[in-house]
């Protein structure tokens, strides 16, 4: 490896880009591997996972810098990301042949956007494309995966446990408050990931935004500050990204009882 400023993995040779590519396909060949004999139903998953991440950050770091040099090609990356993280988390709130899927862009627009553009506005982000883009991306994304796991986790109590709503139903609860006193914990798990992260940055890792800082330059203290800011903002993104899919399939509009 060379110096640090260089960054965490260099590619100065072909055979640098060859040594990579076998490292990579062997970790990802492998978590396919351990899943499949694990019994687990992920393994394809896995796979396809790995080349359209391949591919997507091929074709990224190929065009980033010319996005980066307009506003108008950095609001319309803004869009896709924001577009393809509201289709993913709508798939699962309301999975295939079911409809409703475009109900998932309500909690993640509502998660993300109204916080990072609290952080533009205080100029505690510049209002810069180098700035903008991998902030919201990092907003969206926490959106995004507190929808999925919520939507998840809900359709699964609703359905494990659609006795319960009926039984609350026979005693005069209304639709809504019954499938909220079945969902709510289930839904709040969605927040575990995040807190769990926010708890221990710092002891057990070293997120990208703080690494990513001290490579560039930055000291100490500036890239801790960076990754709070990332952090705390997380908390609130999952939050309203979970509340309002909680919400959504409280009102049956979204993740009815999951299918046996």
């Amino acid at each position: 490896m060379h110096a640090p400023m260089q960054g965490l993995v260099t590619i100065d040779t072909t055979g640098d880009l060859v040594r990579l590519a076998v490292v990579l396909g062997t970790l990802v060949l492998l978590a396919a591997v351990v899943t499949r004999l694990g019994g687990l139903d992920f393994s394809g998953a896995q796979l396809t996972a790995a080349l359209r991440a391949t591919v997507q950050l091929a074709v990224v770091g190929t065009l980033i810098a010319g996005v980066l040099d307009s506003w108008w090609l950095t609001a319309g990356f803004t869009a896709l990301m924001v577009a393809v993280a509201s289709w993913t988390a709508g798939r699962r709130l309301a999975p295939p042949p079911a409809q409703g899927w475009a109900w998932g862009f309500l909690p993640v627009c509502a998660g993300a956007l109204p916080v990072a553009a609290t952080l533009v506005f205080t100029e505690v982000v510049p209002l810069v494309p180098i700035a903008v883009v991998p902030v919201v991306g990092i907003l969206v994304g926490g959106a995004m995966t507190a929808t999925s796991l919520a939507g998840h986790r809900i359709r699964s109590a609703l359905g494990e446990r659609h006795g319960e709503v009926e039984a609350a139903l026979s005693l005069g609860l209304p639709e809504r408050d019954a499938r909220l006193l079945v969902a709510s914990a289930d839904a709040g798990l969605a927040l575990v990931p995040g807190l769990d992260q926010t708890r221990t940055v710092g002891l057990v890792t070293l997120p990208g935004a703080f690494v990513g800082m001290l490579l560039g330059g930055a000291t100490p203290w500036q890239a801790a500050a960076v990754q709070l800011v990332v952090l705390l903002s997380l908390l609130l993104v999952a939050a309203l990204a979970t509340v309002i899919t909680l919400e959504l399939s409280a009102r049956g509009i979204v993740a009815g009882p999951a299918q046996s």
